[in-house]
C-alpha cells in the first residue's frame, strides 16, 4: 500500500480515493502546481490536507471566509492533522503561540483569510517561514470573470513570488472554461495539471417550475408538506423574505427557521447546529448559509428566489444529496425580480466623477497616502467593496504599493487600577508606563490613548506604546479595543495623469458591470432553455457531454419553463420621474446630483451618500426598484 493510501486510511478512514483526488495529490507530490475543479461536496479539501502531510514544509491555506476556516480546522483536528489558523478572533498570546509552533515545524497547515496578507506583522512572520504549498480555496475569486470576484485575490500571484512559495493548489467548484484559463495563466499552471471530475450528479433531479410571485408561498408549502421531516434548504435573496417565508411555513405546520447575516453569531451557530443534527428540518436562508456545510443527507434544495448566477445555482444545489441518494433541486421562477437582480450590479460601479475625486486626493497626497476605508468611501461616495477593488486596480497599474496598516484609535478600560499596574514595573519602564497612563483621556469607563500627548511628554515611539498596551491586555491588566483601521500606501508615480487614469479605471468597472448583467441574462436563458438541464449545466462549466439527456430533469420529463412577469408597471415619463425626485431636489440638495445618483435613488440602490442623508426615509426612494436601471436613467 502506498504512503498516501496509508495516510488516507489513517487520517480519514477511507480505503479508496474519490475521482480526481489521487491524481491531484500525486501531481503536487511530484512538485507541480494543480488546479482542481470539483463539484461542491466532492472532497476538494482532502487533497491539500493529505498532500500537506507528505510535503516537507508548511502548507498555507488562503480562504475567503472565516466560517470556512473554522469548519475545516475543526475537521482537520478531528483527523489528527496538525493545523492552526491565524485570524482576528485570536488574542496576542494565542497568536504568538501559533507563530512559535509554525516556526518549530509543529504545524503542517496554517489557515488564513486573504485579508491577512495586509497585516505587516504577519508578512514579516511569513517571510521567515519556509513553505511548500499555497492553497487557494474558492479560487474562482481570483478571476475578474468569476462570479464572486474578490479584489484581494488578484494579489495572490505576487504573494506567491514574494514569499518564494514553490507550488499552488487552486480549488473551486464553480469555474467556467474562461475563468479556469484566467486562474491557470496567473499561476502558470499547465493545462495537463488541471484536474476536472465532471459536474453531473445523477442523484440530483433538477426542476424549474414557472410560478407567479403571489403563488410561490402556496407552491413551496405544497412541495414541503409530504416530506416536511426531510432536511431542506430554501434559498431566498433578502433577509426579510427569509423571516416571512419561515413564519408562513410554521403557520402551515412545517418546522422551519430563518437564517441570515442579520442574526448574531450565537443565534446563527445555534440554528446551524440544530439543522446539522436534524432538530430543525427546514432552513429558509440567504446565501449566508451553506458555505462549508458538510451535511450529507439534504434531500431538497429549493430556490424560492432566483439565484445571482448559474455559478451560484450550481454551488447551492451542490449541497443536496452528498450521500449519493436521490435528492430534489427545485427552482420557483418568474421574471418579477430580474430587474432588481440587475440593479444590484449597477450599485457596485463607481461613477467616473467619483473615481476622479479619489485620484485627485491620491495626486495631492505626495509620496505617502494614508486612508481609512470607511471615511474614504463616504467622502467619494463609492461603496466599500468596489472601493477596495479600485485600490487593487491602482496597485496592479503600479500607482501605489501598500506599506502597512495600523489602528488609529486605541481605548481601554481598567481591570487593575493605574497604581496596581505601575507597581509591577521598576525604573525606566515604570516612567514610560506612567507617561502612557497620565497622558491618556479618561472617561467614566473607557480611557482613550493620546499618542501625541504621550510622545510629547516622553521620548518614545508609537510602536512601543502599542506593544505595552498589548502586553497589559494579554496579562489581563486592562481590556483593550482598537478601531479605525488606517492603511498607508507608497505613491509610486506621483505625477500621474488624473484624467487618463480615471478613464482607464472607469472602463474596467464598466466592462465588469456589462459582464455581470450578461451573467444574469445567461442564467434566465439557462432556466428557460429547451435542453436537458443537467447537460446544459455540465457544458456551461466546460464538461463535454457524451449523452443527450438525463431523463429526470423537468425539461426531460415535461418541457422547458417559460417565466412570466406579473408586475404591472406604470409607463415612465419625464413628468413621472420628476415627481418622484421632487422632495429629494427641493429639501435635500438633490439638484446637483448626477443622473446616475438620481437613478440609484429611484431604484433604491444603496450608496454611502444615501446613508448620510437618510435617503431611505425620503419620499421617492426606491419608487422604481422594479424597473430596469437603464430605463430610469434615460429620464434622469
Amino acid at each position: 500500500m502506498s504512503a498516501i493510501h496509508l495516510s488516507l486510511q489513517k487520517h480519514f478512514g477511507y480505503k479508496t480515493f474519490r475521482p480526481g483526488q489521487e491524481q491531484a495529490i500525486n501531481t503536487l507530490l511530484a512538485g507541480r502546481s494543480v488546479a482542481a475543479i470539483f463539484p461542491t461536496g466532492s472532497g476538494k479539501s482532502l487533497i491539500y490536507q493529505l498532500a500537506a502531510l507528505h510535503l516537507p514544509k508548511l502548507t498555507l491555506v488562503v480562504s475567503p471566509l472565516l466560517a470556512l476556516i473554522s469548519d475545516q480546522l475543526e475537521s482537520m483536528q478531528q483527523s489528527g492533522i496538525p493545523a492552526a489558523r491565524i485570524d482576528s478572533t485570536l488574542d496576542n498570546v494565542e497568536m504568538r503561540k501559533i507563530r512559535d509552533e509554525v516556526k518549530q515545524g509543529r504545524v503542517k497547515i496554517l489557515m488564513i483569510s486573504v485579508e491577512r496578507f495586509k497585516n505587516e506583522t504577519f508578512r514579516q512572520f511569513l517571510s521567515g517561514v519556509e513553505l511548500s504549498l499555497m492553497v487557494i480555496d474558492e479560487a474562482h475569486c481570483i478571476s475578474e470573470w468569476g462570479h464572486n470576484f474578490r479584489p484581494d485575490y488578484l494579489k495572490l500571484p505576487e504573494y506567491k513570488r514574494n514569499f518564494n512559495i514553490p507550488q499552488v493548489l487552486l480549488l473551486t467548484a464553480t469555474a467556467t472554461p474562461k475563468v479556469i484559463g484566467d486562474m491557470c495563466k496567473r499561476f502558470a499552471i499547465a493545462e495537463d495539471d488541471v484536474v476536472m471530475t465532471g459536474f453531473y450528479r445523477p442523484n440530483l433531479h433538477l426542476s424549474v417550475l414557472p410560478v407567479a410571485e403571489e403563488a410561490k408561498m402556496e407552491k413551496l408549502a405544497e412541495l414541503l408538506k409530504p416530506v416536511s421531516n426531510d432536511s431542506t434548504i430554501v434559498y431566498v435573496t433578502l433577509q426579510r423574505t427569509a423571516e416571512e417565508v419561515a413564519s408562513n411555513l410554521r403557520q402551515e405546520g412545517i418546522n422551519a427557521v430563518a437564517y441570515h447575516a442579520g442574526m448574531n453569531n450565537v443565534e446563527r451557530e445555534s440554528i446551524q447546529s440544530a439543522f446539522m443534527y436534524g432538530q430543525i428540518p427546514v432552513i429558509v436562508a440567504t446565501i449566508a448559509f451553506g458555505m462549508g456545510i458538510d451535511k450529507s443527507d439534504i434531500r431538497q434544495v429549493i430556490h424560492y428566489d432566483l439565484p445571482k448566477s448559474i455559478e451560484s445555482y450550481s454551488q447551492e444545489i451542490g449541497r443536496a444529496g452528498r450521500d449519493g441518494k436521490l435528492s430534489y433541486c427545485t427552482l420557483l421562477g418568474n421574471k418579477d425580480k430580474v430587474n432588481v437582480l440587475e440593479n444590484f450590479v449597477y450599485g457596485d460601479s463607481p461613477e467616473r466623477s467619483a473615481i476622479k475625486e479619489l485620484l485627485g486626493r491620491l495626486a495631492a497626497a505626495g509620496s505617502r497616502w494614508e486612508i481609512q476605508i470607511l471615511s474614504l468611501s463616504n467622502a467619494v461616495n463609492i461603496r466599500q467593496l468596489p472601493l477596495k477593488t479600485l485600490l487593487v486596480y491602482l496597485e496592479m497599474e503600479g500607482l501605489i504599493k501598500p506599506l502597512y496598516s495600523f489602528y488609529a484609535s486605541y481605548k481601554y478600560k481598567n481591570v487593575l487600577d493605574d497604581e496596581q499596574i505601575l507597581a509591577k514595573f521598576p525604573g525606566e519602564r515604570r516612567a514610560f508606563l506612567r507617561a502612557i497612563l497620565d497622558n491618556s483621556t479618561k472617561a467614566r469607563i473607557w480611557t482613550t490613548v493620546d499618542f501625541d500627548a504621550v510622545m510629547a511628554n516622553y521620548n518614545t515611539d508609537r510602536q512601543r506604546i502599542i506593544a505595552a498596551l498589548d502586553y497589559f491586555d494579554s496579562k489581563g491588566f486592562i481590556q483593550l479595543e482598537a478601531s479605525q483601521m488606517s492603511e498607508v500606501f507608497e505613491v509610486l508615480q506621483p505625477g500621474f495623469d488624473v484624467e487618463q487614469l480615471s478613464d482607464l479605471i472607469y472602463e474596467k468597472f464598466a466592462s465588469r458591470e456589462k459582464s455581470e448583467v450578461q451573467r444574469i441574462k445567461d442564467m434566465i436563458d439557462f432556466f428557460e432553455g429547451e435542453r436537458c438541464l443537467s447537460v446544459a449545466l455540465s457544458e456551461y462549466f466546460g464538461e463535454t457531454s457524451t449523452w443527450e439527456n438525463c431523463g429526470h430533469c423537468s425539461v426531460c420529463l415535461s418541457s422547458s419553463a417559460k417565466f412570466e412577469s406579473s408586475l404591472s408597471l406604470e409607463p415612465l415619463s419625464k413628468a413621472v420621474v420628476d415627481s418622484k425626485l421632487a422632495v429629494l431636489k427641493t429639501e435635500h440638495g438633490g439638484r446637483n446630483l448626477s443622473p446616475v445618483t438620481l437613478t440609484r435613488f429611484l431604484c433604491g440602490i444603496h450608496t454611502p451618500l444615501f446613508t448620510s442623508i437618510k435617503a431611505s426615509s425620503i419620499s421617492g426612494y426606491g419608487a422604481f426598484e422594479n424597473y430596469r436601471f437603464e430605463e430610469v436613467l434615460k429620464y434622469c
